[in-house]
């Protein structure tokens, strides 16, 4: 069953949301594991797909997006549709919950201020449905 991780972040602005995503991602592909981010919209994985060269500093983290050849062959695919393959990591960057997130080993979950209210929502129907749940409330996440 996938284990749902959810990280509440002290932060306001969305912003926080993709950096922490992008640190947490850096950490995940050491381990090996296959990484897919999911964004609301193509504009919001062109967004991210430029932090993922900038952030964290000094760090590559190699990736690509959906419908390019790096996507299918990087550790770490950004999509805003259906990745159409179901291992590893997914990190749900949108305020739906995913169809097909129960094909994955994990599924994470990144809030701050402005999506809080929708991210309980999610928590809620992912505990109703059974799914093991950890939450993790991150003060200072960037100074780490």
């Amino acid at each position: 069953m996938t284990q749902v991780d959810f990280y509440i972040l002290q932060d306001v602005e969305i912003d926080a949301q993709h950096r922490f995503a992008c640190r947490l991602i850096s950490k995940a592909i050491t381990t090996g594991m296959k990484v897919v981010v999911l964004t609301a919209d193509e504009n919001m994985a062109q967004e991210l797909d430029r932090l993922l060269w900038e952030y964290p500093e000094k760090r590559f983290l190699p990736h690509g997006v959906n419908g390019s050849e790096d996507a299918d062959r990087a550790p770490i695919s950004i999509t805003w549709e259906d990745p159409g393959h179901y291992h590893g990591v997914l990190v749900n960057l949108t305020e739906e919950i995913p169809a097909y997130f129960a094909r994955f080993d994990r599924l994470v979950e990144i809030l701050v201020e402005a999506n809080r209210q929708n991210g309980r929502q999610r928590y809620d129907r992912y505990r109703k449905q059974g799914y093991p749940l950890q939450h993790h409330n991150l003060d200072d996440w960037e100074a780490a």
